[in-house]
């Protein structure tokens, strides 16, 4: 196969058939990477920005040292690379529905999976984040009713765009609700969407938290040569 596009890895999950892809993008001249379910694209390598500032304003919110955090959604890791970049970080706990984007991770098919796998404050885990975010259990099989300072979302497309109908329900008041029950006092909910701001979740968001904003990111998109803007909601329980 030649060095254009290349197919790493493909498998059927119980939401779909996923693929990871390489190829070459000619007008940047670089290597991209993109991880795509059916026919939607999950993620890409080529615009990471908002993924990294999830990260960065989530935890810009917390003081102190030692803080748990909850990644919900792998990826390609880029979130979570940028939640391990923080030194006042103690431990990460990184959720995912499809086994096959943990695998990746683990067997070094992707590039940041080998510095995720090594580093000690990092746990991949295989589980239902939605489902997880509605029970008693919560995101830590290994310490049930756990709670955490920082929880920080990133599978969805947006609130009103979602990959499968079993989130549904997590986007409306009483699922934010059960959410923040995992969180410490003080903590923070942190989500992406592909979307510009969306006032009515962010009203939404505020019927839940004590604090609630969305905060617009924007980057330039090279392809198009235009600015495209992205948004990171945050939400601080009381």
């Amino acid at each position: 196969m030649s060095r254009l596009f290349e197919e790493l890895d493909y498998r059927p999950t119980p939401i779909g058939d996923i693929s990871l892809r390489r190829r070459f993008e000619h007008k940047l001249g670089v290597d991209v990477l993109e991880i795509k379910l059916g026919e939607e694209f999950l993620m890409t390598s080529l615009f990471t920005a908002s993924e990294i500032a999830l990260a960065r304003l989530g935890l810009a919110e917390l003081a102190g040292e030692g803080l748990d955090v909850v990644v919900g959604g792998l990826g390609l890791g880029y979130t979570a690379q940028a939640v391990l970049e923080h030194d006042s970080v103690g431990s990460l706990v990184v959720v995912d529905f499809l086994e096959a984007v943990i695998d990746w991770h683990v067997t070094g098919l992707l590039p940041l999976g080998p510095g995720l796998v090594a580093d000690p404050r990092c746990r991949l885990v295989h589980g239902d984040f939605f489902a997880m975010a509605q029970s008693a259990g919560g995101f830590d099989p290994q310490a049930p009713a756990r709670t955490f300072d920082a929880i920080l979302l990133d599978i969805d497309h947006s609130p009103d765009s979602l990959l499968d109908a079993r989130s549904t329900s997590f986007y409306r008041r009483e699922g934010l609700a059960a959410l923040s029950s995992h969180l410490k006092p003080g903590g923070v909910f942190g989500l992406w969407s592909d979307d510009r701001p969306d006032p009515a979740f962010t009203e939404r968001l505020a019927q839940v938290f004590s604090d609630a904003r969305a905060e617009p990111v924007t980057f330039d998109n090279p392809l198009q040569d235009r600015p495209f803007t992205q948004t990171v909601y945050l939400g601080r329980k009381a």
